[in-house]
């Protein structure tokens, strides 16, 4: 019953096979990665087999573009299995059913990695295409399938742990993206570092690999597997409004304290006197009831994740080695990327599945003050936890150094920053405005949003390595004017034992500025349409 006669996995198959999001992202995936390889196809009519550097980086730039795509896909298949339940209401007949939770989670996990799995098959005969280059072997590639499986397995897995932990689905998954992605790039590192070792490197992954990601999982299904024996919120429909006193005896770690500095900055604590004249009324209760009636756990899991990493990058980019400030700025980006729409995307699309728009609409309070109101809220809380990881940089620029000569550019940093903070919370609330549901808007924010920030600078880096005689070279450097990353990495930062860059281009950094002011004020633009014209008619 584990697996065979699983029925919780025959459901979630049958499921997502009928849906049609399933075809369409397996026809965008080999559509990708078959242009990805048709562009950077080696454009010699013969090649010398004895040194295929252009094959070899061909097939592992595959490898890598599919290892990235597939990181990033696990969290959105497994981080609403089961917190799907409590949001349907089915968690509580699902605990009750005869299954055992060691079978629910194992059918939970095998569906997520089903769709995966199959993305990963359709891809072989591409792969394929590409070993007659020479430059890599079959083992290699088997090697390099076999660790790609394992680790979206354990990705899949820690995606589902983080499930059993929250209530909705966007707190699931904006913490395995904080968790996965460290450990996708820490895989990436080791595959290079042992590039060059050769039978060495195969020993790793068919030994190491194994042992290390099996073990890890194992400990985490067995967890699952523990929360779903004993679920803390049975009886509430896996809606429990959590007592913050109680809440404060069981948390492990930081623990926020609502009525004190700085922590009421982000989570200020709720009202026990009436709104003052004036006041919006939705900003108010977004900002001290909505966004924190589940608890703090995802809140305080985001700073503890955030800040243990933000130390080690923080120590060699702005301290050790200070001309790699803009690696910690992009760091910093990365951040805001993955948590500045989770406070925004469900702002709206709450009001929707909670049947309380129309309610909302008969009110008093005008469309303005709605939009405002649900904008600020969550801008605020992702603000501030972006800027926690900005205070060493402003201390950095304090303390006597090389940051004194470079205080302009210092202050670009920081310009970048807040003008990415308002670029992800405006798209998360346009996408709550325009869907329907809370896991669909977030997931095309976060689209919009890496097509944005990052599918600039990976076009640029590829144009730029297997195309740079090409006419669409200049064409797509000037695309990274949409992105805060190019900005960050085109300011001049000149700093003593270091070499100063020859690329650095300042006007993609006023081009950045320029054209994220027109991006939001557009934003801004529809979502008053929106507000007037589609929900009028919202069922």
């Amino acid at each position: 019953m584990l697996f065979l006669e699983n029925p919780v996995l025959q459901h979630e198959l049958v499921v997502n096979l009928r849906m049609k999001r399933s075809f369409l992202l397996l026809f965008a995936y080999v559509s990708f990665l078959g242009l990805l390889v048709f562009a950077a196809w080696p454009a010699e009519e013969r090649l010398d087999l004895a040194r295929s550097d252009k094959a070899k980086a061909l097939v592992n730039l595959f490898f890598l573009g599919q290892y990235f795509l597939m990181s990033l896909m696990a969290p959105s298949f497994a981080a609403g299995a089961i917190t799907g339940e409590k949001e349907r209401k089915s968690y509580e007949m699902l605990l009750a059913s005869p299954v055992r939770p060691g079978a629910i989670v194992l059918g939970k996990l095998a569906a997520s990695l089903c769709p995966l799995a199959e993305l990963m098959i359709c891809s072989l005969p591409i792969v394929m295409l590409c070993l007659p280059l020479g430059g890599v072997s079959p083992l290699e590639v088997f090697a390099a399938y076999f660790a790609m499986i394992l680790s979206v397995s354990l990705f899949g897995m820690l995606s589902l742990w983080c499930s059993s932990l929250f209530v909705r689905s966007f707190a699931a998954t904006v913490v395995s993206y904080l968790m996965i992605l460290p450990l996708a790039m820490v895989g990436v590192l080791v595959w290079h570092a042992l590039e060059n070792l050769g039978e060495a490197r195969l020993l790793v992954v068919f030994t190491v690999v194994p042992i290390a990601t099996i073990s890890i999982g194992a400990i985490l299904w067995a967890d699952t597997c523990r929360r779903l024996m004993r679920p803390p919120d049975l009886g509430s429909e896996g809606k429990q409004v959590i007592d913050l006193e109680t809440e404060a005896e069981h948390a492990v770690g930081l623990y926020i304290k609502r009525d004190e500095f700085p922590d009421r900055l982000f989570a200020p604590p709720k009202r026990t006197s009436l709104l003052p004249e004036n006041a919006n009324p939705i900003y108010d209760k977004e900002i001290r009831s909505e966004i924190f009636s589940q608890g703090t756990l995802m809140l305080r899991l985001v700073i503890q994740i955030s800040m243990l990493i933000a130390l080690a990058v923080m120590a060699v980019c702005l301290y050790i080695k200070q001309d790699l400030a803009p690696w910690y700025i992009a760091y910093v980006l990365l951040f805001n990327m993955l948590v500045g729409p989770v406070f925004s995307a469900g702002s709206i699309t709450i009001e929707r599945e909670r049947q309380t728009l129309d309610m909302l609409l008969t009110t008093l309070i005008t469309p303005w003050q709605m939009l405002w109101g649900k904008l600020l809220s969550g801008l605020r809380v992702s603000s501030v936890l972006t800027s926690f990881l900005m205070w060493p940089v402003l201390l950095a620029c304090v303390m006597p150094g090389e940051y004194w000569s470079n205080l302009p550019t210092m202050g670009g940093y920081f310009l970048v920053v807040t003008v990415a903070c308002l670029t992800t919370a405006l798209t998360a609330l346009c996408c709550s405005t325009w869907f329907h549901k809370s896991a669909t808007s977030l997931s095309a924010s976060y689209v919009v949003i890496v097509a944005l920030f990052l599918g600039p600078v990976a076009a640029g880096q590829f144009v730029g390595y297997f195309m740079p005689d090409s006419p669409a070279a200049s064409l797509v450097q000037w695309t990274e004017i949409s992105s805060p990353f190019s900005a960050v990495f085109n300011l001049p930062l000149v700093v003593s034992d270091a070499p100063q860059s020859t690329l650095v281009n300042v006007s993609i950094f006023w081009g950045h500025l320029a054209f994220s002011l027109i991006y939001n004020l557009s934003l801004l633009v529809i979502m008053m349409w929106l507000f007037q014209v589609r929900w009028r008619v919202s069922d």
